[in-house]
């Protein structure tokens, strides 16, 4: 179990996103670096991190992060489901990004990918990875849906014809708005509490969700990001971009976890777009576009056929 290799291939990555992001936009990520230096929070955290945000032409507001985080000891209510854990030491490292691109005609994504492993003297660690990524469209394009879906399955496949379907679904399932009744978008990828192969199959399997990212956000990124748009455009992303907010601030348990736990609040809520709306009970107009994406929303689609 190589965990300095896991740490590497993380900043890595965070520069490999950033760097195509900056191509993309013309602007620069600032970069804040983070430590905690004494025991805070709940956990009592020590570890750091570095954030990195991008406020540009083309990306409105966007932040990459990393961080590797460590804690005496997990609270009962992070246990009562996983009784290995009480009384464990434990480490997380990951990365974690959301784009909210100016363009409404361009996708919000999300994407992370982590590691989580807890020790106990004499006794052997619990370890697994998760991760994911998944896309917020305003306006549905479905070539960039089955576009962004075959990058996802692409990723998967090396490591069984299964695997797709069964992230798949987890997505749906997972960034699922319960009291709207609607997915926060057309899915992609999820996964938690991934150990069903060994260490290192695991850690592949994460490097290739990781690649995967930006080899499926940026094309879609290019294609959209210079479309003439209107006022009407922009206050449906806003609208849309409550429902992010509303999912993120209800449901995600990354943000949840974080806040809960003493985390470190600017890199958590990194993730909210720079301006939402709200209007009481707007329902969009019969025949529209954005009634098609609203209906696909209401009902999850397969985006590529299953062998």
């Amino acid at each position: 179990m190589d965990l300095q290799a896991v740490r590497a291939y993380l900043r890595s990555l965070q520069d490999d996103i950033c760097r195509q992001l900056e191509e993309e936009d013309g602007g620069r990520f600032i970069t804040d670096e983070w430590t905690r230096p004494e025991p805070e929070g709940q956990m009592k955290l020590t570890g750091g991190g570095v954030t990195r945000v991008l406020e540009g032409q083309v990306i409105e507001k966007g932040g990459v992060n990393f961080s590797h985080v460590f804690g005496e000891e997990l609270p009962r209510s992070a246990t009562a489901h996983r009784p290995e854990l009480a009384g464990r030491s434990f480490q997380a490292m990951g990365v974690s990004l959301v784009i909210h691109p100016r363009n409404p005609y361009a996708p919000t994504s999300h994407a992370n990918v982590r590691l989580f492993v807890a020790e106990k003297a004499g006794e052997e660690p619990v370890w697994w990875f998760g991760g994911g990524f998944d896309l917020t469209p305003f306006y549905l394009f479905e070539e960039d849906a089955r576009y962004w879906h075959e990058i996802a399955r692409a990723a998967c496949e090396p490591f069984g014809k299964e695997v797709y379907p069964r992230f798949k679904k987890w997505c749906d399932d997972y960034f699922y708005i319960r009291h709207r009744g609607e997915t926060r978008g057309v899915g992609g990828l999820f996964f938690d509490d991934l150990n069903d192969w060994d260490f290192d199959t695991c850690f592949a399997f994460m490097r290739a969700v990781g690649d995967a990212y930006i080899e499926a956000y940026r094309p879609i990124l290019a294609r959209r990001k210079d479309t003439a748009y209107g006022e009407r455009e922009r206050q449906w992303q806003l609208i849309r971009r409550g429902r992010y907010v509303e999912y993120n601030l209800v449901y995600d348990r990354g943000t949840l976890f974080g806040l809960q736990t003493g985390g470190r609040t600017e890199s958590i809520l990194m993730s909210m777009p720079p301006l939402a709306a709200w209007k009481y009970d707007h329902q969009p107009e019969p025949g529209t576009p954005e009634a098609e994406l609203v209906e696909v929303l209401r009902e999850p689609r397969e985006w590529l056929p299953f062998d």
